[in-house]
């Protein structure tokens, strides 16, 4: 029998706690955060987070405005059954369903954690190479993007830079339109560099509750 799925919004005591507790970074993204919640068979599961990222002009690559596009930040689960991409799908829908005008959703793969964007490969999305080479910062043996490290410490003065670095592309065009803009930046899909499949499902140790909300109870997928 499929686990029966729940998708609504979370609060930001529930995203924090599951960032921190199931993510790598182990840290909130800076800036405004949409937070929707997950839960699988009646228990809190996690997170997908949206939000503008760390460019604030994440739309005018493909003459969106700031309303029209979003980056997907963080995708924050702890151990479930349904694959990744099905979470992702439907946190996408609901999202979309409450935000009239969203055309676009913008997310990056890090290779440094071994990372190529299965789940966004699984999801359909369109790759389209890889990001603009960047230099971040270090703090206690972490890269951290300078934002959210002036956002948490009022300043980067004197913190170690990072190496340069670049991350996957991911593209989720939410229109006909949308999609016809973009797709002629498609390129072949990077390939893994491990044993490990496209769209695993989680595997992170139990640590604990919190559950933000009553949620609104979906039998499997919106629209299949």
């Amino acid at each position: 029998m499929k686990p029966v799925l729940k998708i609504d919004w979370a609060t930001h005591e529930a995203a924090k706690f599951a960032v921190e507790n199931w993510h790598y970074s182990e840290c909130m993204p800076p800036g405004k955060l949409v937070k929707v919640g997950v839960w699988e068979e009646g228990k809190f599961i996690g997170v997908v987070i949206f939000g503008s990222g760390a460019n604030n002009n994440i739309g005018k690559p493909f003459n969106l405005s700031q309303i029209e596009a979003c980056e997907l930040v963080r995708v924050a689960l702890k151990n479930h059954i349904t694959p990744v991409s099905k979470i992702v799908a439907i946190s996408i829908r609901f999202l979309k369903a409450n935000s009239p005008g969203l055309r676009l959703i913008v997310s990056y793969a890090d290779p440094d954690q071994g990372h190529h964007g299965g789940i966004y490969q699984a999801g359909n999305w369109v790759y389209c190479g890889r990001s603009r080479a960047q230099q971040e910062v270090v703090f206690n043996g972490k890269v951290m993007h300078k934002r959210t490290a002036n956002n948490l410490f009022g300043t980067i003065k004197g913190m170690q830079k990072s190496k340069i670095f670049w991350k996957h592309k991911y593209l989720m065009p939410l229109d006909f339109e949308m999609r016809k803009q973009i797709l002629p930046l498609s390129k072949p899909y990077p390939k893994r560099a491990s044993s490990e499949t496209v769209d695993t499902a989680g595997n992170l140790p139990e640590k604990g509750g919190s559950i933000p909300t009553d949620a609104l109870q979906l039998s499997e997928v919106i629209n299949g």
